[in-house]
């Protein structure tokens, strides 16, 4: 038995995905996995058959040891293995590789993450295999183009159930054979394995699952009807657009824990976040992001799963069309109508800011030279605004060419893989002509326009983005505010500049948001918002509104001042902010308190939480908006006494929950009006994993000394945490009030950075370098710092990039207040 070559595995090349797949085809894989002898690590056998035209090659393999590796019978030294690749000398024809390794549980949501379930001690597994981490499972060709068919048999314990890609069948006790399946990439293949609560039903034809962890059975029982119901209508609805059945036999939605993404379309077996799950007082925000979420994974199983990129600089054909389709549905055939709306509020700002930062890229094309820097292009701008473009080509198109190219694209490429070329001739054949200029503005060119009202030259102006210049024709309507009420007419933008006469009064550019662009209210119409928005009805016209404030706010444009006027007018409650610690992308509320508050005059804080509490005493009992108001109360207050009468009475028609509770003890936490005892007691009382996360946020965000170490020691590992709790500990940790505590930790920050790498690695490395940035240190020299750390050739890809946006943020946080002068 011999242990693998030490050192951070190699991330693969585009070259080198070229190359192997011009060199190989996979006939298949099989895989023997054993998840109950230890509770650290697993058993991995894997068979691995393919054709070579012969040659050296590589295989990828991340192992914690390894026990025998043969190829065509004959033994293949480990020593050979060199941080995740093993190469092998192949021969021309068919080729059998077989490894036998032991492979080590992860607990960072990547790979085969095994995690314990405080609030019952049992264990649960899921695979994640996207982006590198497929080989900590099995051996494998891991790039997109070799796609295969698997067969899995899996030892498990024997009151475990056991879930993959295709149908599993219990042939003994704790004893599972799946497949084999349809032709798969390696980053679709997963294995859910544990104590699973299961919910079956089914729906023309198909066998439809439900899973989580038994300590949610409850909650998965009582969403089980929205869940099932979201399905079915977007199952339909995409059967009906595209034409083409649902080729993965069985259809397993599994909420499992701790999950990185908010779900990954595996065919077969999508596996979602279980925060997803009603633990507590499920609002309709978070059903319909939820809703969205489970027609987005069902629109991957074409866009994605039966036709694949080559490579990631396409991975656009994924996301951005299961972004438009998934709300798209969600709004046309479920009962979430508003999904539009709400998609407004989630997503357009994810999308302007990442199209606006340092870091913006193409939609198309985007110059993925290895994976590692792919998985930092899963971002706004491959979602967002990738999706509001496919939503305008639709409507150039209309449904009949839009749709009808891409069936063809589907049925030339089943089970294969695709360029963003073939697409676009698959269109061109549908009938929708000549697609190279849409393509270069729009899918080729990084960056948003901006759109702006000039009053006094009577024209609306559109300018490109710097260092980028487009030629690009924007349609859509401008909404004026005339003394009957809102009125719209249509406009074209066909050039630097298109005469529009708005008189005195105030203008909202796009109020539908039909095209991709940074539009900036001007001064005249942000004056009067305060007074118009409290009596606006239109939702659409409301969340694009706020989201061209908070452009306005980014854009160095609009007075702190000005803007909490806004707020306190019209609390943007609507929007209906989710809890911090969900890796969603964030909305109205939050940004007001994370980023406009600090920014503002001194008192803002108590006028916005007055606001609040008249809102909340005008919303009727047991109301969406009701709720949402508490938790703006909750948020803003800075009376210890206000926030522990909610503890012991909340107002008529608020349900008592975990969510609730835990707001108020993380405000507490943040005034210092409680302390470890009490938050470790709380946690004591209803140990879940939710409740573990909100601690760790709670704790890190004391006002004391020791509470900033407890957050510290996540970020450096000297304490283990899952990922959540990572990200809990960092953006506890950062309070504005606690620079005092907090300011010598910009420094160490700064000097851990090129080291930690060594700790966490993928998505999570990604997460605590953002949610760690010292974003309460509003100091040139803190940028400077950055500034040189981004200089340093040998930092991490990852750890660079994510440095660079929390950076710019800063920088544009700091202009702010240069310019309307500190709180």
């Amino acid at each position: 038995m011999t242990a693998p070559a030490t050192g951070p595995a190699r991330s693969l090349q585009r070259t080198e995905a070229q190359a192997r797949a011009a060199q190989l085809s996979v006939d298949g894989y099989d895989v023997r996995l054993d998840l109950a002898a230890d509770e650290a690590t697993f058993r991995s056998v894997t068979t691995l058959r393919f054709h070579s035209r012969g040659g050296p090659t590589f295989v990828d393999l991340k192992p914690q040891r390894v026990h025998e590796l043969r190829l065509n019978g004959r033994r293949v030294e480990p020593d050979l293995l060199d941080r995740g690749r093993l190469p092998i000398d192949t021969i021309e024809g068919p080729n059998e590789l077989v490894v036998d390794a032991v492979m080590a549980f992860r607990t960072d949501g990547e790979g085969l993450h095994r995690s314990v379930d405080p609030a019952d001690g049992r264990h649960y597994v899921y695979g994640m295999s996207f982006m590198d981490a497929a080989p900590s499972i099995f051996a494998c060709f891991d790039q997109p183009d070799l796609k295969a068919p698997y067969t899995f048999h899996v030892t498990a314990p024997a009151d475990w159930e056991v879930f993959g890609n295709a149908p599993a069948t219990q042939v003994e006790p704790g004893v599972w054979e799946l497949g084999p399946t349809l032709p798969l990439s390696t980053y679709f293949v997963t294995i859910v394995a544990g104590p699973y609560a299961v919910l079956h039903d089914s729906h023309d034809g198909i066998d439809l699952r439900l899973s989580a962890r038994a300590s949610l059975a409850g909650a998965l029982e009582a969403d089980a009807p929205d869940l099932l119901a979201v399905t079915r209508a977007s199952f339909d609805e995409l059967h009906r657009l595209f034409g083409i059945r649902y080729p993965f036999g069985d259809y397993h939605q599994a909420f499992v824990p701790e999950f990185n993404a908010g779900a990954m379309e595996n065919p077969g077996c999508v596996t979602f976040r279980d925060q997803l799950l009603s633990t507590t007082r499920l609002n309709r925000a978070t059903r319909i992001v939820r809703a969205t979420t489970v027609a987005h994974e069902l629109a991957h199983q074409w866009f994605g799963n039966l036709v694949t990129p080559v490579w990631w600089d396409d991975l656009w054909l994924n996301e951005s069309f299961a972004e438009y389709l998934g709300t798209r549905v969600t709004a046309e055939v479920t009962e979430y109508a508003d999904a539009l709306v709400d998609n407004s509020y989630l997503r357009r700002s994810w999308g302007l800011t990442a199209d606006l930062g340092p870091n913006t890229h193409p939609v198309a094309g985007n110059g993925a030279v290895d994976a590692t820097a792919a998985l930092q292009d899963f971002d706004g701008i491959s979602y967002a605004k990738g999706a509001s473009i496919l939503r305008q080509l639709d409507a150039a198109l209309g449904d009949e060419v839009f749709l009808g190219g891409v069936v063809d694209l589907m049925e030339r490429h089943r089970f294969g893989n695709a360029t963003m070329g073939d697409l676009l001739g698959s269109w061109e054949r549908a009938g929708a002509g000549d697609l190279s200029g849409f393509t270069r503005e729009w899918l080729r060119t990084a960056g948003p326009d901006r759109i702006e009202l000039d009053r006094d030259a009577g024209v609306v102006r559109r300018t490109p983005p710097a260092g980028a210049p487009a030629d690009r024709t924007h349609a859509l309507t401008v909404a004026v505010a005339r003394e009957g009420g809102w009125s719209r007419e249509r406009l074209v933008l066909t050039g630097p500049q298109t005469p529009f006469d708005a008189g005195t009064h105030a203008v909202v550019l796009d109020p539908a948001e039909d095209t991709w662009a940074e539009v900036l209210p001007d001064p005249v119409t942000l004056a009067a918002l305060p007074g118009l928005l409290p009596h606006e009805s239109d939702a659409r016209l409301r969340a694009a509104t706020w989201n061209q404030v908070r452009s306005a706010f980014h854009a160095g444009r609009l007075d702190p001042a000005l803007a909490v006027d806004l707020v306190v007018a019209a609390l943007p409650v609507e929007d209906l902010e989710d809890a911090p610690i969900r890796a969603l992308p964030r909305r109205t509320m939050p940004w007001v308190f994370q980023v406009l508050l600090p920014l503002a005059p001194a008192g803002s804080l108590d006028r916005v939480h007055e606001a609040a509490l008249r809102r909340l005493a005008a919303e009727p009992p047991g109301s969406e908006l009701q709720h949402a108001a508490l938790r703006a109360a909750i948020g803003s207050a800075s009376d210890p006494g206000e926030l522990r009468g909610w503890l012991e009475r909340l107002p008529e028609g608020v349900a008592r929950d975990s969510d609730l509770r835990w707001r108020v003890l993380n405000r507490l936490a943040v005034l210092g009006a409680t302390d470890a005892g009490e938050l470790d007691q709380a946690l004591a009382a209803e140990p879940t994993g939710q409740t573990r996360v909100e601690h760790t946020r709670a704790r890190s965000g004391l006002p004391t000394p020791e509470a900033k170490a407890f957050a510290w020691d996540r970020l450096t590992g000297a304490v283990a945490a899952s990922n959540y709790e990572v990200e809990a500990a960092g953006l506890g940790m950062w309070q504005p009030g606690h620079e005092e505590l907090t300011e010598e930790y910009a420094g160490r920050y700064f000097a851990a950075l090129p080291t930690l790498p060594s700790i966490h690695s993928g998505w999570v490395l990604g997460v605590a370098t953002e949610s760690f940035f010292p974003a309460t240190s509003l100091h040139r020299e803190t940028l400077d710092r950055a500034a040189a750390l981004q200089g340093q050739a040998d930092l991490d890809p990852t750890v660079r990039r994510r440095l660079a946006d929390a950076a710019d943020l800063l920088a544009r946080r700091l202009a702010v207040r240069a310019t309307y002068g500190a709180s």
